[in-house]
């Protein structure tokens, strides 16, 4: 099975596959509403919004593993996401990104390595994982921010491929 066809479920409950959430180039990131990275969901908006047209989806999913950082219910996250960052991406249900109960998509998405040629467990909220049309993947660690030029190069880079 490809990372496109990896089943995912949608905030609103709605099951569907990740390919026909995001059909292109995939910005993968697991996020939470309390948590110091949560700006990020502005900069996460503003990849969705420059170059979304081009093929690139920005796909959040809710986390709480992270000092229960994404307490929320479904309406309230979709809520929170809105009214404070403008979110129009698509996000996911609340899900786990480590362990046994680890969905699907980011227990692929971890094999992924990061700058410093890491790969593994997912260290923190806002980790993002760049899946590119033929599957490849990049990881950026939380404390890089969406609009760095290494995520922005990265993401044109795969838009072209």
């Amino acid at each position: 099975m490809t990372l496109a066809e990896t089943p995912v479920v949608r905030l609103d409950g709605q099951a569907t596959t990740l390919g026909e959430i995001a059909p292109g180039v995939v910005l993968l990131v697991n996020v939470a509403s309390k948590c110091g990275f949560t700006p990020q969901y502005a900069g996460l908006e503003a990849l969705w919004q420059r170059y979304g047209d081009q093929g690139l989806t920005v796909v959040g999913m809710p986390c709480n593993q992270f000092l229960r950082q994404e307490p929320g219910t479904a309406e309230e996250i979709g809520e929170f996401c809105q009214l404070n960052y403008g979110v129009t991406f698509p996000l996911l249900a609340k899900g786990n990104v480590n362990g046994s109960a680890a969905e699907p998509v980011f227990a692929a998405a971890k094999a992924a390595k990061d700058g410093a040629g890491l790969a593994g467990p997912v260290l923190w909220n806002f980790e993002k994982f760049l899946i590119g049309r033929d599957g490849s993947l990049r990881r950026f660690r939380s404390a890089t921010e969406p609009e760095d030029p290494a995520v922005t190069d990265a993401i044109e880079a795969a838009l072209r491929a």
